[in-house]
């Protein structure tokens, strides 16, 4: 483990934070437009992230589930820093994905976000959609390589899962554990060591769905090393909880002027070229599992069931009350017969 923590404050310093050589995701000299001037990488065929467009993905009904290991219980103190481009929480390589050709252990996950009165702020759109937001959580390839720092220059070196977030009305929870430090690490390179949790909240609930391709890292050195696995189910945050998000963090250092706030970090969208995006699940069909057009079956067969026990029960009060008026009629017409008799 000791090797990729080690790789991993380097990657946080040199790579993704305000360190020489400088690079932004503004339109200014270092922005995301002249990043191949430093890092070549950049302006490669195979760039991230990619628009997905839903018609000319490739259904492949041999891709697995994800299947993470030791997401629930990751046991080590987690790191988070803000890199001067994005909140960053390091994760133990106890953590791992099953479900691809390789293992993959964790080395840490990140956010992207716009700001406040844009809409998107994910750095993959599906269909031309951007979402609200995106979590990357980045792994390595560590059946084949010893750490990450050799497993980024491979072309089956890393595996990130990519998380859509949109908004709702309720607070998530499990968002909560990364949102509530913002505080503590408002300036850039700030950091703290927090209590671990439960990761597997952060994911969405069916991990079945997702879609797959062969891309890179979305921020210089830009290495086309990633293996994209991105969840078609978006998980749900509050507005307040992005908002959050949007305006807790600057990408400048405690103390500078002026201070500049975080948003906006995402990448703009790069050609697929001659790629192929596969998709674990059948996009012509309903979308469903299995055991999800089992549960709707069961759930319209008990709500006829139901109507049909309600028609009853209210045809059956109507007899019984035109029963009983009959009755009435019947008794009313033989205290007459008697009186006139």
């Amino acid at each position: 483990m000791f090797p990729a923590l080690i790789f991993l404050q380097v990657w946080s310093q040199t790579v993704a934070a305000s360190d020489a050589p400088h690079w932004s995701y503004d339109e200014g000299p270092h922005g995301q437009k002249h990043w191949q001037n430093t890092y070549p990488d950049c302006g490669f065929q195979s760039q991230s992230p990619i628009n997905i467009q839903t018609d000319s993905v490739q259904y492949d009904p041999n891709l697995l589930p994800i299947d993470p290991e030791g997401y629930r219980a990751p046991g080590n103190l987690f790191t988070i820093l803000n890199n001067g481009h994005t909140v960053q929480i390091s994760l133990p390589e106890t953590m791992s994905i099953h479900g691809l050709p390789h293992v993959y252990s964790s080395v840490q996950m990140h956010l992207h976000w716009g700001s406040k009165g844009q809409v998107g702020g994910s750095e993959h759109q599906v269909d031309g959609h951007a979402f609200a937001a995106e979590l990357h959580v980045v792994h390595y390839n560590s059946e084949k390589y010893p750490n990450v720092s050799v497993a980024i220059h491979q072309p089956d070196g890393l595996a990130v899962l990519g998380i859509f977030l949109e908004t709702g009305k309720a607070v998530n929870k499990a968002y909560d554990h990364i949102l509530n430090h913002l505080d503590d690490i408002k300036y850039a390179e700030q950091e703290i060591q927090i209590q671990p949790f439960d990761v597997r909240e952060l994911l969405p609930a069916h991990l079945g769905h997702y879609f797959l391709y062969n891309g890179s890292l979305t921020t210089p050195p830009c290495y086309q090393s990633v293996q994209w696995v991105v969840f078609h189910q978006p998980v749900r945050i509050s507005i307040g909880q992005l908002e959050r998000l949007q305006k807790s963090l600057y990408v400048t250092p405690e103390g500078k002027i002026p201070e500049v706030p975080l948003v906006n970090n995402f990448r703009a969208l790069q050609h697929l070229n001659q790629r192929v995006i596969y998709s674990s699940f059948d996009l012509e069909s309903s979308g469903y599992s299995a055991g999800e057009i089992v549960a709707i079956i069961f759930g319209v067969l008990l709500g006829c069931a139901g109507l049909f026990l309600a028609g009853w029960i209210v045809a059956k009060r109507i007899r019984e009350q035109r029963m009983e008026e009959q009755k009435g009629v019947v008794f009313t017409s033989s205290t007459r017969r008697a009186i006139s008799d």
